[in-house]
């Protein structure tokens, strides 16, 4: 238990630390944006194929419950609702902690047992400032952007399959969108693409940074990102959607 909580703690001060680096360090803006460029130019083919077949099977599986109250006509509406508000945000960001965290994580790691991280600290410049901090801010944003792609790529998805499989026209269902999702269903999308993105990022940096023992340190670093993300993701969607349906969805509101 006692480690557990050192083991947090170190994550907190160490997410902390990244935080107010660019104000207290300084922000290496070339390094960002290329980082920025690279995870997010390689992510996009898998945002476009989680978006789609997300929207996608989702409808199906809405328009199969909806037929048998013959309700069909809210298929666009309820689809894209639960899309934004739960599997959507949570399917996506499963698969871009295992593309772009475990990627960084695996370019921080093996920088770290090269003593490439050491040899730019012994030439006087911060490895927190010049390759963690702009990785971080890179991941965390290159994620709210893909995931946000994500979404609306998604309602396409949903689109084709209830055309496809129940013959309901792109008007009808675009026609019930606005009737369920609401902009708190919008604003809570956006909260956790941004959460999401933080917590992506953030752990995939400090597993890199505190990688230790060789090459296979290197592959437990991939591992404990890739497994810490999804649980950190899981359980930020969990609070944030419970909190949520306290202050938006709670008595009709």
């Amino acid at each position: 238990m006692i480690k557990s909580m050192e083991h947090l703690g170190k994550h907190i001060f160490f997410f902390f630390e990244i935080l107010i680096s660019p104000y207290t360090r300084g922000f290496e803006g070339r390094e960002f944006l290329g980082q920025l460029s690279k995870t997010a130019w390689r992510s996009i083919p898998t945002t476009i194929t989680a978006g789609i077949f997300t929207g996608a099977i989702l409808a199906m599986q809405f328009y199969l419950q909806l037929r048998d109250f013959g309700a069909e006509n809210v298929l666009g509406g309820l689809n894209t609702s639960g899309t934004l508000r739960e599997v959507g945000p949570v399917l996506i960001a499963f698969m871009l902690a295992g593309k772009v965290g475990a990627f960084t994580s695996a370019e921080i790691g093996s920088m770290k047992i090269t003593d490439q991280i050491e040899a730019i600290r012994c030439l006087g410049v911060d490895p927190i400032r010049y390759l963690i901090a702009p990785r971080f801010f890179a991941v965390s944003l290159s994620s709210i952007l893909l995931l946000s792609v994500g979404l609306i790529i998604s309602v396409v998805g949903g689109m084709i399959a209830a055309y496809l499989v129940g013959g309901i026209n792109f008007q009808q269902y675009l026609s019930m969108i606005p009737r369920f999702a609401t902009s708190q269903s919008i604003f809570l999308a956006t909260s956790k693409a941004l959460v999401f993105g933080m917590l992506m990022g953030h752990i995939c940096c400090a597993n890199g940074y505190w990688t230790e023992g060789g090459t296979q340190g290197v592959g437990r670093a991939v591992k404990n990102t890739s497994v810490q993300s999804m649980v950190a993701i899981v359980l930020a969607d969990f609070i944030m959607s419970w909190t949520a349906e306290g202050i938006f969805f709670s008595h009709g509101g």
